[in-house]
């Protein structure tokens, strides 16, 4: 996604939050809410740090700020992949594919 933007990434990523959210509250075991915390913990750095630029920033083209959120790919490859026994909720879980799918993107370069 090499032409995001930093306002389209943080609405993407706030889109994730919000579904993870969702995903946690619905995992039936802390090693599945452990993994899910940690993403919203590593997304939540990131949209922190881009919360910081100003408003004439939002434009710019997107890269990712903190050290954390270059690593979560390998954590979100492994969601993608177990998400089917994660996310137990059918409307939870077809949410987050294409979203999970967006955030990737954005971390590889």
């Amino acid at each position: 996604m090499s032409d995001l933007t930093i306002s389209h990434a943080s609405r993407y990523l706030d889109e994730l939050l919000n579904v993870l959210d969702d995903a946690y509250w619905e995992a039936s075991s802390m090693d599945r809410k452990d993994l899910i915390y940690g993403i919203i913990s590593t997304l939540h750095q990131e949209r922190g740090e881009l919360a910081k630029l100003s408003i004439q920033d939002h434009d710019m083209l997107y890269q990712p700020v903190s050290s954390n959120f270059k690593d979560l790919g390998i954590k979100l490859k492994m969601l993608r992949r177990q998400i089917d026994e994660l996310i137990l909720r059918p409307k939870t879980a077809a949410t987050l594919e294409p979203l999970i799918t967006k955030v990737s993107s954005m971390i590889q370069p």
